[in-house]
């Protein structure tokens, strides 16, 4: 009745299972065998890559199912035409209401960079602005793939802003004593960051295991094993554990680094909000005063991020 299909293992029946990956690998053996699609994590089909799934399966029935279903670069408008519109839809606060998710907290933490870090951050700042011209990243981004040289450079050097900020001291030090604080009430803790550079330096810090797209999956499967077990009570995880990782009593989040997407908030959120009698979840955000992370944070909370 079940089939498998990913990995070593291709077998097609009624109810097949597969990942992106591999229906777009395989989309052409797979396009006429069902009737019906449903898409995990939908929000991720419109991409370019991914898109042509959901075209070429000739399944007439889709269901999609997403927490963030909206994208900041405006392609769920392709993920509408794709799989049709939204027809169930929940606000978190009813959700709680009706004891399907934890209740929470969203505590921001402000520090404030270094002399020298601020220094060179206003440095790069000036330099993207000047390269930049006005453009945003959007712009940006299109034009550094037709080959200009200017926004390719204003890209690069953006980069290296988030990482300085990413990477400052007073962030790091932060995160310990948060996490020291939360592990005297008993808290499981998560610490998201977005750089493996940045995670190998807080996994070294806090003594805890590390888990990123590079860890062999045995590896992570005896880590999130031990973690749910208690033997470890922090975690640390770059974008891998965004999505897709079931880690049900974790009650604490610690986002270090972010991309600033309301999409990357709610998913990190997410982790933390399995119920359990008399749990309250905790999402801690660190971010550095008068960067661009203060204006990431601000745009968040300005709209009803939670939608």
């Amino acid at each position: 009745l079940i089939g498998l299909y990913y990995s070593e293992e291709k077998r097609i029946a009624p109810i097949t299972i597969t990942t992106y990956q591999t229906a777009y690998r395989h989309v052409e053996v797979l396009s006429d065998k069902f009737s019906l699609l449903i898409v995990d994590e939908v929000h991720h089909l419109p991409a370019d890559k991914f898109r042509i799934i959901a075209l070429k399966l000739l399944a007439p029935y889709r269901m999609g199912l997403s927490a963030t279903p909206y994208r900041e670069d405006g392609r769920h408008e392709e993920l509408f035409r794709l799989m049709g519109g939204i027809v169930y839809y929940r606000m978190l606060q009813e959700l709680q209401d009706r004891g399907y998710i934890a209740p929470y907290r969203i505590i921001p933490v402000f520090v404030a960079l270094r002399p020298s870090e601020a220094v060179e951050y206003q440095r790069l700042r000036k330099e993207y602005q000047r390269l930049a011209s006005g453009r945003n990243v959007e712009e940006l981004l299109r034009d550094s793939a037709v080959g200009d040289e200017t926004a390719k450079k204003a890209l690069s050097i953006l980069n290296s802003m988030k990482k300085l900020v990413a990477h400052s001291e007073a962030k790091i030090e932060a995160a310990k004593r948060i996490v020291e604080e939360e592990l005297l009430r008993g808290s499981k803790i998560l610490v998201f960051t977005q750089y493996l550079s940045q995670a190998e330096i807080v996994a070294q810090k806090l003594g805890a295991p590390l888990l990123s797209g590079a860890t062999p999956r045995d590896k992570r499967k005896l880590v999130l094993e031990g973690f749910k077990r208690g033997r470890y009570k922090v975690l640390v995880m770059t974008t891998v554990g965004d999505e897709g990782i079931d880690i049900p009593d974790a009650n604490v989040g610690v986002i270090l680094s972010s991309s600033g997407s309301r999409r990357q908030f709610i998913q990190r959120l997410g982790r933390l909000l399995r119920p359990k009698p008399g749990k309250e979840a905790k999402l801690y955000e660190i971010i550095a005063k008068n960067t661009f992370e203060e204006r990431y944070y601000k745009r968040l909370i300005n709209v009803d991020i939670l939608l």
